[in-house]
């Protein structure tokens, strides 16, 4: 009879730390120890646990370190899994924490089967989600340099017309007149702008690219899809995309907005229920994009013109569908807007029942994963 054993690896950037639990709710746990996080170590910990009639069942915590391990584990033909760890309960008087316990409570927390599991990206997937992420990187590093010009400008009594928004063609031109008398400011100055100009050059060619790999991506068709939806273009589709990953995963819409954190969070007690803001629980950046795509669903239904000649193109299943979220998400802003909530309150309600729309065109497309 096969004997199962729970393997606990406690991850960092130099070693793992090892804890083991035997088969079955009394079996003995202990701690191996630390091996060196590369695979040649990897390789030595499964041939030294690995015996006849055994088989090996690994987890440890996602993280900064990727699915390396898992994939050489799996690919070894063993069992892994990378758990969440904000979802691992943690005993309100534990204040001990070491590599050693970790590493064990991982192993009898994956036994007991309280752990959470993550989906795990294949590699194509994961390097278009690095992609896309050096996109949202690029916008970070050009509103900061942004800020330090506009705040150097500033503190010299510079400021650009009242009522005109920066950062366009016209601003640039004032920026170019732009002077000052002492040479060290005027080296700041330009040092600013030239910091400026790359950042956008640098954002600008991650957009290219992202535009470039959409095509051969396995998502892509799911990406244009999305396109149709209104406040989605192809950047912000494809980051919603690529950070929420397989949507077959999730069996219901519900399940959907709860991993973007986009349900009410709750704290309910016998016959009193309080529910709260949403949880923000999962992808930020998932939820951003909804977000920001929630608020144009204030305006009146309608198809822009640039936008028609797109879906023009896309299968009948996917317009009518994005169509029926413009109607139902247009009138329902209104709706809670006429009963005096928030606007943010509004947003974000539109914002999850725009995820509802996303999974119903996830399972009329079916997109999957290579």
């Amino acid at each position: 009879m096969e004997q199962k054993l729970f393997v606990g690896l406690d991850v960092h950037k130099r070693n793992v730390s090892v804890g083991l639990a035997e088969d079955g709710r009394t079996g003995g746990v202990r701690f191996l120890g630390d091996v060196e996080n590369t695979p040649v170590a990897m390789e030595n910990l499964m041939r030294r646990l690995a015996k006849r009639d055994r088989v090996l069942d690994f987890c440890y915590e996602a993280g900064p370190c990727g699915y390396g391990i898992y994939r050489q584990l799996t690919g070894a033909g063993h069992e892994c899994s990378v758990v969440a760890p904000s979802k691992i309960a943690v005993a309100p008087g534990d204040r001990v924490k070491t590599d050693r316990r970790d590493a064990q409570r991982l192993a009898v927390l994956h036994r007991a089967g309280e752990l959470t599991p993550v989906w795990v990206p294949d590699s194509r997937h994961e390097a278009m989600r690095d992609l896309i992420r050096a996109r949202l990187d690029a916008v970070k590093q050009l509103t900061a340099a942004r800020h330090q010009l506009s705040a150097f400008l500033l503190r010299h009594g510079r400021h650009y017309t009242p009522n005109r928004k920066p950062w366009t063609q016209i601003h640039s031109r004032w920026l170019g007149d732009q002077s000052f008398d002492e040479p060290a400011q005027q080296i700041v100055f330009q040092d600013y702008i030239q910091t400026v100009w790359t950042a956008a050059e640098r954002r600008d060619a991650m957009v290219r690219r992202i535009e470039e790999l959409i095509p051969d991506w396995s998502l892509g068709e799911f990406v244009y899809g999305l396109r149709c939806f209104r406040g989605l273009d192809l950047v912000s589709a494809a980051t919603l995309v690529a950070n929420i990953g397989d949507i077959g995963r999730f069996d219901s819409p519900r399940q959907l907005m709860s991993f973007l954190g986009l349900t009410p969070s709750e704290y309910s007690s016998r016959g009193t229920i309080r529910r709260g803001a949403i949880t923000k629980t999962g992808n930020r950046e998932a939820r951003r994009m909804l977000i920001e795509a929630a608020w144009s669903y204030r305006y009146p239904a309608k198809v822009a013109q640039h936008k028609a000649r797109f879906i023009e193109t896309q299968p009948k299943c996917v317009r009518d569908t994005a169509w029926r979220a413009q109607e139902r998400l247009c009138t329902r802003y209104r709706t809670l807007h006429a009963r005096g909530k928030k606007s943010t309150v509004v947003v974000a309600a539109i914002a999850r029942e725009l995820a509802g729309f996303v999974w119903a065109l996830g399972q009329e497309m079916r997109p999957s994963i290579d």
